[in-house]
């Protein structure tokens, strides 16, 4: 997950800055972000039985094997169609991996210790969103996207080497059966608006997703124009946000020992307002990476509540399902 997370890190900022170095364009901006998240959604409605049909071992492994392909065209890459185009192919790939960590981690640990083993996996990921963009401000600050983009091919390789490294039977109980691609997909569908907590997830964090893509595509130009930190600034911003995120999350399960997954969520939604919310309003890029950080801090916490409450309310032969749908 470092590995991984590191890489996906270095490619946002890096595919991000060098889609506006070239174009200029919110416009362009936004539409790689579309491209990255969209299949994303796509794969949630109509191929998230694949999670749970096929082993999750070699999806994961397979996903990190097209997005080092993905990395190595980039550097050839010249239009801006053509970056966005891979960009999504990318999107594709991460759809995949992502549910699949996810719905195989309650098989690698007792269920009193999930909290915990969430809080650690969150924590690395977002220690990687911490690191890579700081490192591919400075790369493209020093040398533009290509050397950013070698650097992840190779880290995505690294990737799929160690989780071959996984028996596959301690990611999955059991490879689902199917009975049929649509029936599949109506289960999934269905052990979600069943469940109270998994609707309660479905609901709240798809809102706050909202205000998270306003964010996504204003942050490039808060930090380049309107505060003019250039591409160092734009990293610094998203680091800072990886430094929010890992604080967040690793106590967060203390939290919902203490306090419960009721008030831990919502607690960690508002803190996400007030610190998004002053960052906006910041009259420097580093006051404003302060007040992204602490916004990123209730992001992180209420990405483990998430991840704990699809877990524990889908069983292993849906949740792969449960987690393409929700997230």
């Amino acid at each position: 997950t470092l590995g991984a997370g590191a890489g996906t890190a270095r490619a946002a900022v890096a595919l991000t800055g060098d889609v506006f170095d070239r174009t200029g364009s919110n416009t362009w901006g936004s539409a790689l972000l579309i491209a990255e998240f969209l299949p994303i959604i796509i794969l949630g409605i109509a191929l998230g039985p694949l999670v749970d049909r096929l082993s999750r071992r070699w999806l994961m492994i397979g996903s990190d094997l097209v997005r080092f392909a993905v990395f190595c065209a980039l550097p050839f890459a010249e239009a801006p169609v053509t970056i966005v185009a891979l960009a999504g192919v990318a999107g594709i790939a991460t759809g995949f991996f992502r549910p699949a960590v996810y719905a195989g981690l309650p098989n690698l640990v007792a269920d009193e210790d999930l909290p915990r083993a969430n809080s650690v996996l969150q924590s690395v990921e977002n220690l990687a969103w911490m690191i890579g963009p700081l490192v591919a401000g400075i790369l493209l600050t020093v040398s533009g996207p290509d050397l950013p983009y070698w650097i992840n091919a190779v880290t995505f390789l690294v990737s799929a080497a160690l989780v071959y490294g996984i028996p596959g039977g301690k990611l999955q109980a059991a490879v689902s059966r199917s009975r049929g691609h649509w029936t599949d997909v109506r289960e999934g569908l269905a052990i979600v608006l069943r469940s109270r907590a998994l609707l309660t997830v479905l609901v709240v964090w798809n809102v706050v997703l909202v205000g998270n893509a306003a964010v996504n595509v204003a942050e490039v130009a808060l930090a380049k124009v309107s505060l003019d930190g250039g591409d160092f600034g734009f990293g610094l911003l998203v680091g800072a946000t990886g430094l929010g995120l890992t604080v967040g999350s690793l106590g967060a399960a203390r939290a919902i020992e203490r306090r419960g997954v009721r008030l831990t969520y919502s607690a960690a939604i508002g803190l996400m307002a007030l610190g998004f919310g002053a960052a906006a309003v910041s009259p420097t890029v580093w006051v404003a990476a302060a007040c992204a950080a602490v916004g990123a801090a209730g992001n992180g916490a209420a990405l483990v509540c998430n991840a704990l409450l699809v877990q524990r309310g889908a069983p292993d032969e849906l949740r792969g399902r449960a987690f393409t749908v929700i997230m």
